[in-house]
């Protein structure tokens, strides 16, 4: 049986786990620090790096008691993207651990990371598949032919879906994170209410853009509309549009057998409705607690990395720019 532990630092989670022959998680531990940065809005870099420090140790200590105690074959680590001091405080974690227990350090990318979340669930996916990741920094749609190949088929030109999402719950003066603050505010809302508009969805790429969303929601404030759930309502239903458009268009273009969705904003209830709904082909997605930033998927994705001998050197470093290939 092999047993990966996989550390995820990349912003302001800290996320701990081990994991059997790459499928089967025995424990999986997370330091939220939402509380500390809802004061401010959005993360604070400084304070994410420390809090990171502050934890990980003990964290690891858990997650390795609840997975029985046993040596691990490897270590993972996000190497990137991510906040630079965040990604330091894991990946020199790692690389130590690695180096006493005399095992591989298997650096990992934080978006293949939420690719492989999905495999971690009952029924994961078969490649190739598109995938659609959308969170907090990133929203991009990549064709995934084989284990660790990627085929970058757009992204964002400007503020990222979850990104958005923070941006107008702050304007709605709804807390922070964005995401669960809109879905449930819209609850209550009408979503036909405002037409706010679906950016790029008819000009021909699989790039996205949500600044000018999120302008148009700052002037129908500044207009006098109060209504707060119907706005909400209304937002969420053009994000997901835009990201359920793009993705029929990215699955025609290649010809896609499967979608995976993954990352933060896939735990978003309306995306994965529509979704499901608006596409020709099977979507998997990973599980609710799987979607956030954490290190099963690290692990999963380092698991696959080891069998296919990816795996790092003690001189590597954390990268914040890290590219997926």
């Amino acid at each position: 049986m092999t047993r990966i532990l996989g550390i995820e630092t990349s912003c302001d989670e800290t996320g701990v786990a081990v994991l059997a022959n790459g499928r089967t998680i025995l424990a999986n531990e997370v330091a939220s620090q939402v509380d500390v940065h809802a004061a401010f809005g959005g993360v604070v870099p400084e304070i994410a790096s420390r809090r990171h420090t502050e934890c990980i140790s003990q964290l690891t200590e858990l997650a390795l008691r609840e997975a029985g105690g046993a040596p691990v074959d490897a270590v993972a680590a996000t190497a990137g993207p991510g906040l630079m001091g965040s990604l330091l405080v894991g990946v020199n974690f790692a690389k130590a651990l690695a180096y006493g227990w005399g095992v591989p350090y298997v650096p990992v990318h934080h978006l293949e990371g939420h690719i492989f979340s999905v495999f971690l669930a009952e029924e994961p996916p078969d490649f190739p598949f598109l995938a659609l990741i959308v969170s907090g920094g990133h929203t991009c749609l990549i064709w995934c032919p084989a284990p660790h190949r990627y085929e970058w088929l757009g992204t964002t030109r400007d503020d990222a879906v979850g990104e958005c999402f923070d941006k107008v719950a702050r304007l709605l003066d709804l807390p922070y994170p964005g995401g669960p603050s809109i879905q449930k505010a819209a609850e209550a809302g009408d979503p036909a209410h405002i037409a706010f508009p679906r950016s790029m969805v008819h000009d021909g790429t699989l790039d996205f853009s949500y600044s000018g969303l999120k302008t148009a929601v700052l002037y129908q404030l500044q207009e006098g509309a109060d209504d707060r759930a119907d706005i909400a309502a209304s937002f969420q239903a053009a994000a997901v549009d835009i990201l359920v458009e793009k993705t029929k268009a990215a699955v025609k273009r290649m010809d896609a057998p499967c979608v995976v969705v993954a990352g933060g904003v896939a735990a978003n209830r309306l995306l994965r409705e529509r979704l499901q709904e608006a596409l020709p082909v099977p979507v998997a997605l990973p599980p609710f607690a799987l979607c956030l930033d954490n290190g099963a998927m690290i692990a999963a994705a380092g698991a696959s990395r080891l069998a296919h001998g990816h795996v790092g050197a003690m001189t590597d470093t954390a990268n914040s720019s890290l590219p997926l290939q």
